[in-house]
């Protein structure tokens, strides 16, 4: 009788323990693949030097205002996005306009060919520009109001290079008589939605 009691208390225990070590087992396997799964995951989403290196970026601009622009990072610089206002784009329909500027059909200057255009944009209200003077590689600020105090009375409207004084108009096409060389450059973008531009990626244009 004792040694049959004994029997059924180590089947009790072998059991517990059979129990105890399958619950423990699927637990550490389950904490085990989702600590993997994290930096898999992770691995889907370009790292900041994949970025640098030229991954693909993309940038909301459904809340972008008319008039104004937005600056995004890409392999390293600064890409500018204008969503450029009626009166910008009546600036860029001035006639006299091309007599004033070195490049105006983009022929010297660097843009994919669906921005080889008058408004230099897949969508004339979208200009997509690298924000880097082609004269020495400085910042070029948006001075879009025409006529600035700074830049005179025949100021249409564009972008003002404060190292060197270099001028570009409303499509990042320069001024003659100023250092740069070319047209501010436009790179590789495309529409993901009527709302996301992607940068780094060219647009299929038929």
């Amino acid at each position: 009788m004792t040694s049959e009691v004994g029997k059924l208390n180590e089947e009790g225990v072998d059991g517990g323990r059979r129990h105890f070590l399958l619950v423990a087992t699927t637990v550490t396997g389950i904490a085990g693949a989702a600590m993997t799964a994290v930096p898999f995951l992770a691995s889907w989403k370009p790292s900041a030097r994949a970025q640098a290196l030229g991954a693909p970026v993309e940038q909301d601009i459904s809340k972008l205002e008319s008039g104004s622009m937005v600056k995004v990072n890409w392999r390293g610089q600064a890409i500018f996005i204008v969503r450029r206002s009626p009166e910008m784009m009546k600036q860029l329909e001035d006639p006299s306009l091309a007599d004033k500027l070195r490049d105006p059909n983009s022929e010297q200057s660097e843009q994919p060919e669906y921005a080889k255009n008058d408004t230099r944009a897949l969508k004339p209200e979208y200009l997509v520009l690298v924000g880097v003077c082609t004269h020495l590689g400085c910042a070029p600020l948006g001075r879009f109001q025409p006529q600035d105090a700074e830049l005179g009375a025949d100021w249409p409207g564009g972008f003002y290079c404060p190292c060197h004084g270099s001028k570009f108009d409303l499509a990042g096409r320069v001024f003659k008589d100023v250092p740069a060389p070319t047209n501010l450059k436009v790179p590789p973008y495309r529409f993901v939605t009527d709302g996301v531009v992607q940068i780094g990626v060219d647009a299929e244009v038929a």
